[in-house]
């Protein structure tokens, strides 16, 4: 090892399918969840510099999982015994200090759920705890709220996962030229060498650093607030204006006015309405002119509700806009009112607003609503996700199968 390496710590993230996380985790573990720039697995085992040598997920998910995933899905590799493992529960969204303090046999929990947050183990003491059992000699309890509960929870935590992505990913200004963009404040501009930067393309780094990923476009007028990133090949249309802590993820198309929004990835928003405060699953794509309330006009915080049929619950949050679930669609024009939570399947073609809880697999028009036909759902899913050059097969169409006939019943 030379004197630049850093040795890693050998880690386990684990779904443990708690909370009311709505749609977030329909088709991904907790830890996939994209909850800054970087989804909260790639945040912390960067942060805390560790090395994933296994995943846990809950058994629906599972096969889906480790789809994406090299390497050993609810099972441990071969290592020595003798090693301590940190575990991490996907639902922790920043890279605590605790954790990375943490010796073995003791558990970092949080006070007012008395969820686990992490432990470090040795490997049967983690075989023990995914079966239910607790191995821990010792825990150390966390007084904030430091897990994801509910869907909006990804905007409580938006705004820090953002600023540490950023400076994660941050190594440096790219090739721009200044006399065909402008840049403005002392940020930092990060582009990665392989993206496309049109001329008239307007990056603001007053307030925070910018970071384009690889093969990523920003088309000619885009204008670009950080702290902000744009993930790798996706494509900033003209004229777009992204705002302060706004991060978009992988092959996403997005252009009018987005302020404060994750996209997960492959997702489209490509014309002109505005989206603020609000996560976007993959697979979702907004027709023109749709445009999301974030603000009510008492300025109170705003209710939402988790899951149809579900109690209104308290957010917390003055800004809140919507979460909309994978291969949600709206029509053109579509309004989505403050605090809307949009399941899995979603497609809204009504003149009425998107409000409430939307229930998975919803069809509504003006004629009312129904479920989603699953062939049809299926021939649309399969045309949208092939033209990004992605197959809808095999345990990712068996996990939507199985999600349209849970909304059936």
């Amino acid at each position: 090892m030379t004197g630049n390496e850093v040795t890693k710590r050998p880690c386990v993230f684990f779904d443990d399918a708690r909370g009311d996380l709505g749609p977030l985790t329909d088709l991904r573990a907790s830890f996939e969840i994209r909850t800054g720039a970087l989804t909260t697995q790639e945040r912390l085992t960067r942060a805390l510099s560790l090395d994933t040598i296994a995943v846990y997920a809950p058994t629906g998910i599972a096969e889906v999982v480790s789809c994406r995933w090299n390497g050993p899905v609810n099972a441990l590799p071969e290592m020595d015994s003798e090693v301590p493992i940190l575990v991490v529960n996907g639902r922790c969204v920043l890279p605590l200090d605790v954790l990375a303090e943490l010796e073995p046999g003791q558990a970092a929990v949080e006070g007012a759920s008395g969820d686990l947050v992490g432990a470090c183990l040795f490997a049967t003491d983690i075989v023990r705890l995914m079966a239910g059992e607790d191995p821990t000699t010792e825990k150390i309890t966390i007084h904030d709220q430091v897990l994801l509960a509910k869907p909006w929870d990804v905007i409580v935590h938006r705004n820090r996962a953002i600023d540490i992505d950023l400076h994660l990913l941050a190594h440096g200004s790219g090739l721009v030229s200044e006399e065909t963009v402008c840049i403005m404040g002392d940020g930092g501009v990060c582009i990665e060498p392989d993206a496309s930067i049109a001329p008239g393309v307007v990056f603001d780094a007053s307030s925070g650093p910018i970071y384009i990923g690889r093969r990523a476009i920003i088309r000619p007028g885009a204008v670009i607030v950080g702290p902000t990133s744009v993930g790798e090949a996706s494509v900033i249309t003209e004229q777009a204006i992204l705002r302060a802590h706004t991060a978009i993820g992988p092959v996403c198309k997005v252009g009018g006015e987005v302020s404060g929004v994750i996209f997960q990835g492959y997702a489209n928003k490509a014309h002109a309405g505005y989206l603020g405060d609000s996560f976007v699953g993959e697979w979702v794509n907004l027709g023109a002119g749709t445009t999301g309330s974030n603000l009510l006009n008492t300025y109170a915080n705003i209710s939402a509700v988790a899951q149809p049929g579900g109690g209104r619950e308290r957010t917390g949050l003055q800004f809140f806009g919507c979460v909309l679930g994978d291969h949600t669609k709206t029509a053109i024009s579509t309004r989505i009112m403050t605090g809307a939570i949009a399941h899995t399947g979603v497609m809204w073609a009504a003149n009425d607003a998107l409000a409430g809880c939307v229930e998975p697999f919803a069809w509504v028009t003006d004629g009312g609503r129904r479920l989603t036909r699953l062939g049809k759902f299926e021939e649309v899913a399969a045309t949208v996700m092939r033209r990004r050059e992605v197959a809808l097969d095999g345990a990712y169409l068996n996990r939507l199968r199985m999600l349209h006939k849970r909304a059936a019943t």
